[in-house]
């Protein structure tokens, strides 16, 4: 595509003639098929939370994340009336629609209404949740919020460049890879180059259709198995 020039011949961005600012992330519900979100609330998660993240048999989903897992009900419970005091990031508690129970939590982050801009983050998914449609349907809750209720134009998902399932699951989610920031971060006491991907506001009709195709329950069988990948439905 031939870019735009001004009146300078210099090449410049299409312009956006009706863009406008943004409302910031709220403290919504997101109802779906197999979860819902919730703002979290530690007298209302933490308890299920707790028990969801000690069905880990180590900690090794914990390696990527700025905090240990915790070793008492007690001192998750404060994290979490921590948290869900915070407006950014804004944390969501992630509830198995057929247990009624938390079972993970993720967040929105770096909220930048003014550019339309907002990151997913903080994603702790227990292993009740992990390779599910819950896991699949939190994601896209999510998505679908920041672009079609808030009309942000560009959708993040950051983490260490060492971590090789975040970054397949970002691919699998539709997001693409735009670099690694080296050295941009030091978290427990160690180096952290930081993988960046991203969704766009143009990219996101096709990703909806393909989410709803893979959500559908024709999409599974008896025994929970997909007949369809995402990513086949991405490609296909």
């Amino acid at each position: 595509m031939t870019p735009r020039l001004n009146a300078f011949d210099q090449p410049v961005g299409e312009p956006l003639p009706d863009w406008a600012p943004r409302p910031a992330p709220a403290r919504v519900d997101l109802d779906g098929a197999y979860c819902r979100l919730e703002p979290l609330d530690a007298g209302r998660h933490a308890d299920d939370l707790y028990a969801a993240y000690a069905t880990g048999t180590d900690g090794r989903n914990w390696t990527y994340l700025p905090d240990e897992p915790f070793d008492t009900a007690d001192g998750y419970r404060r994290w979490a009336e921590a948290a869900a005091r915070s407006a950014d990031p804004l944390h969501y508690a992630v509830i198995d629609r057929r247990t009624d129970k938390a079972v993970g939590t993720m967040a929105l982050m770096r909220h930048d209404p003014a550019n339309g801009v907002v990151e997913v983050g903080y994603v702790v998914f227990s292993p009740l949740l992990q390779r599910t449609p819950v896991s699949t349907e939190a994601q896209y809750l999510l998505m679908a919020y920041a672009f079609d209720v808030l009309g942000y134009r560009r959708y993040e998902w950051k983490c260490d460049a060492l971590n090789a399932p975040s970054r397949k699951a970002a691919e699998r989610l539709g997001f693409t890879f735009e670099g690694v920031f080296r050295q941009a971060v030091v978290y427990k006491g160690r180096n952290r180059d930081t993988a960046w991907y991203s969704i766009v506001d143009g990219e996101w009709p096709l990703l909806r259709k393909a989410f709803r195709a893979w959500l559908a329950p024709e999409n599974f069988l008896d025994d929970g198995r997909q007949r369809r990948s995402l990513g086949g439905i991405l490609s296909g």
